[in-house]
């Protein structure tokens, strides 16, 4: 996923936050700031953490202003330490003020995410285990939140409904069994996309496999159950680690031979980084 694919959507969410946060006009600036004022800020990191969201950031003020002078520092992706100054920015006074907590909202955010994914993808380094998100996404912000999970080092699962096939419990009470819901796909999916199955037992398991399911999620399951379903798919599907995920050991995961760990709390759950923008006076 490439932030410039979905500029569109995040047009949209950055109006719709700008418009949210602003208002009829930002009272405060405009009482006590002259509009010709022009000032000279610096985002600031406040901890350390994985850097995500500064284009975002920057287009907040390209909406507001094609004037406003944004120079990055570090690039998506990298590494950052307390006290480093990630960007500065220049222009209008009350264009800066009024951006301030939009722009960093989202740049807070999107770091927070993928610092966590990246540190989850150094623990399983080397194990062949690959980190990917779900779609327990903030709703209306789930392309950037998955852009920042592949910032951080992680791959996308669905990106949504339409993506593939994922029969969980629920899909297989209401059809009647694994068996039946997996030829069911096969009739009416289109045969570019792969089923998978949900499973909590070896029994499903060996269920979903002889219907010919393209994937297997082991869900809520041991490390030693896990092990064993692993041996027993022996390379015949993908096998996917879910559930809980995030409070688990991933290394201890990992070593049970899934392909993927899939993990909700990349999204669901990221504490926002600690950055600032600060005023220099000049």
């Amino acid at each position: 996923m490439q932030y410039s694919q979905y500029m569109d959507s995040v047009d949209r969410l950055i109006a719709e936050a700008l418009n949210e946060d602003i208002g009829t006009g930002d009272i405060t600036t405009l009482s006590v700031i002259d509009k010709n004022r022009r000032a000279h800020g610096r985002y600031i990191a406040k901890e350390d953490g994985v850097l995500c969201g500064m284009q975002i950031a920057e287009r907040v003020y390209r909406m507001l202003d094609s004037d406003v002078e944004f120079t990055a520092h570090f690039e998506e992706g990298q590494a950052f330490k307390k006290g480093d100054v990630l960007a500065e920015v220049r222009g209008n006074a009350v264009t800066l003020l009024s951006g301030e907590r939009v722009g960093l909202n989202l740049m807070q955010h999107l770091s927070g995410i993928a610092t966590r994914t990246r540190a989850a993808v150094d623990t399983v380094a080397g194990t062949g285990a690959t980190i990917v998100d779900t779609r327990k996404t903030t709703p209306g912000m789930r392309v950037i939140e998955k852009y920042a999970v592949r910032i951080g080092g992680g791959s996308n699962h669905r990106f949504n409904l339409a993506d593939g096939v994922l029969i969980k419990d629920n899909h297989i009470v209401a059809a009647g069994g694994i068996t039946p819901a997996v030829k069911a796909a096969k009739r009416h999916a289109p045969h570019t996309i792969k089923v998978e199955v949900e499973v909590e037992t070896e029994a499903q398991l060996r269920e979903a496999l002889d219907a010919g399911a393209d994937i297997i999620m082991l869900d809520n399951m041991n490390e030693e159950m896990m092990t064993k379903c692993v041996q027993i798919v022996d390379g015949k599907a993908i096998t996917e680690a879910s559930g809980n995920m995030g409070e688990r050991d991933l290394y201890a995961v990992a070593k049970t031979g899934v392909d993927l760990i899939s993990i909700g709390a990349l999204t669901h759950s990221a504490r926002a980084l600690d950055i600032s923008l600060k005023f220099v006076i000049e």
